[in-house]
């Protein structure tokens, strides 16, 4: 599946434009992590970008999230380290991978960096450092729902705390016109 083929189907189960764009700040965050590791970053972004396919669908049954992601990719005999990785963001397989432990940590971190923006004067993610958004992330009150112990996973992945963040943080500054901030 190409990354255009992936938007297409992504817009064509998801409506919420803001959930559209999490999917962007997830695959841009895998696709940065990725690179950084060593790794190609297609496949990476590609599970970043489908991950939340069903979520509309089962966001009233959450304990069903994934289970039709994962029939609509095996249906497109999809990357099965892709269809791993989708699952085991929502906690449905245990992570494995690098690429596995990234979507996992990767998922609310994106919503904390979103949460970040929209608290400074200027709600523009360029605007924001990596200080800026670890002060918020010490703040327990702040942005309760990116939960903070998902984001402490990324321990799993061979980099510090502080650059996984930054490379987040970076790679979401880099499509902030995709993602309106």
């Amino acid at each position: 599946m190409t990354r255009n083929e992936a938007l297409e189907l992504t817009k064509t189960h998801l409506k919420n434009k803001n959930l559209i764009k999490h999917c962007l700040a997830v695959e841009a965050c895998m696709k940065a992590v990725a690179v950084r590791l060593g790794q190609d970053p297609a496949p990476w972004g590609l599970a970043g970008l489908v991950h939340d396919l069903d979520y509309e669908l089962t966001e009233k049954s959450p304990e069903r999230h994934t289970t039709e992601t994962v029939k609509i990719l095996k249906e497109l005999n999809l990357d099965p380290n892709v269809i791993h990785a989708v699952e085991a963001h929502a906690g449905k397989v245990p992570c494995v991978t690098a690429m596995d432990w990234a979507i996992f940590s990767i998922d609310p971190l994106t919503g904390l960096i979103i949460a970040a923006t929209l608290m400074h004067p200027e709600k523009k993610l360029k605007k924001i450092d990596l200080d800026f958004v670890k002060r918020r992330y010490k703040e327990k009150s702040f942005a309760r729902g990116a939960r903070r112990e998902e984001i402490e996973q990324s321990r799993n992945i061979p980099l510090e705390f502080d650059e996984f963040m930054g490379i987040c943080l970076t790679a979401m500054q880099d499509i902030d016109l995709d993602l309106g901030l």
